[in-house]
């Protein structure tokens, strides 16, 4: 598994679990407020495979869980075998995706290699190649969380609440997912890299935690397990 940066000790990352965080290169989406950028891009800065494999062996039984996130780690081959790696050493495993491929998914969940998932939903379905690039397409994501859903996962689906979603656009993203068991509205902040061209959208002011407390309690009419993380 190709491993691009780390977190060696998160406590928000896994609901209820200390984690070690692993985030895998490269990405499908080109959101304009990606936090990772560096980490998908720069695959000069890649982990030594053997490093992450002696922390690991470290700290068994002392931390919880493993999180993969990226990037995308979906597009990663070799995925599979490093989840069932990390079940084989005790770790509880944690995916975070953007929900493209569902297939993969499918896959992960017959051979439950995943203990919790967090699927990302970005936009209103009929704007998703506005926000995440010309690849993206919203009924692979909610396939997914349909996917997931039917199997009883635990899961959580995430929005960041980025200046460009109104009030009108959240609604109508609570209302395209089924019922799911945690709905987390986070928070946008301005990323620290970012592509020259999306100057003009990382720079809309953002959403206060006020604005967002009123948004989800708008929200809890059609998503009742909305959750903030503030």
């Amino acid at each position: 598994m190709i491993i691009s940066g780390m977190i060696k000790s998160s406590l928000i990352d896994y609901p209820g679990k200390i984690a070690i965080v692993l985030f895998t290169p490269g990405c499908n989406f080109n959101c304009f407020y990606c936090h990772n950028r560096s980490l998908i891009e720069d695959i000069s800065t890649l982990i030594d495979p053997n490093e992450v494999q002696d922390f690991l062996i470290k700290r068994q039984g002392l931390i919880d869980a493993v999180v993969i996130s990226g990037g995308e780690p979906t597009l990663h081959p070799d995925l599979p075998a490093f989840l069932e790696k990390m079940k084989a050493m005790g770790y509880l495993t944690k995916l975070d995706s953007n929900g493209s491929n569902p297939e993969v998914i499918q896959s992960l969940l017959e051979r439950n290699l995943v203990d919790y998932y967090a699927i990302d939903y970005k936009m209103p379905a009929s704007r998703y190649q506005e926000i995440c690039g010309i690849h993206a397409l919203s009924e692979t994501v909610l396939k997914t969380i349909q996917l997931l859903t039917d199997a009883n996962a635990n899961f959580e689906v995430r929005t960041t609440v980025i200046p460009q979603l109104s009030l009108e656009d959240l609604v109508q993203m609570a209302q395209e997912i089924p019922r799911v068991p945690r709905y987390v509205l986070n928070p946008y902040r301005k990323p620290i890299d970012y592509l020259p061209i999306h100057q003009s959208l990382v720079d809309v002011p953002p959403y206060s935690e006020k604005e967002i407390r009123e948004f989800a309690e708008t929200l809890m009419l059609y998503q009742e397990n909305v959750v903030l993380p503030f």
